[in-house]
């Protein structure tokens, strides 16, 4: 398939879209009536404020917080949920060198 492909079912196409996920798509010949629809606020809709970056800590990381860190999202994004068991391995893991640390990562972000 090369360059755009048009429905050739005409309306009946519409009626496989996601109304969460496209809320203006328009269904029995009317848009659904949302106000994400629309770009209107509910009421009971809470915007809040944008970070202050001068309130944020100056503290850095530990190096074995920051690997801890690096090292949960690796796995969060390998689809990996560690079990409470292995926080254990995860601790003793995060004491080991960046440069060790790193081929850790390399190899579990390439496991996928």
């Amino acid at each position: 398939m090369t360059g755009f492909q048009a429905f050739t079912t005409g309306t009946a196409a519409l009626q496989d879209l996601d109304p969460y996920r496209f809320p203006a798509a328009v269904f029995d010949g009317e848009p659904e009536r949302t106000p994400s629809a629309y770009g209107v606020m509910e009421a009971d809709d809470l915007v809040l404020p944008a970070p202050d970056p001068a309130s944020r800590l100056c503290a850095a990381l530990a190096p074995v917080d920051r690997r801890r860190l690096e090292l949960h999202a690796a796995l969060t994004t390998a689809g990996v949920a560690p079990l409470p068991g292995d926080l254990d391995a995860i601790e003793a893991l995060c004491t080991l060198d960046d440069t060790t640390h790193a081929v850790l990562r390399r190899w579990i972000n390439h496991a996928m």
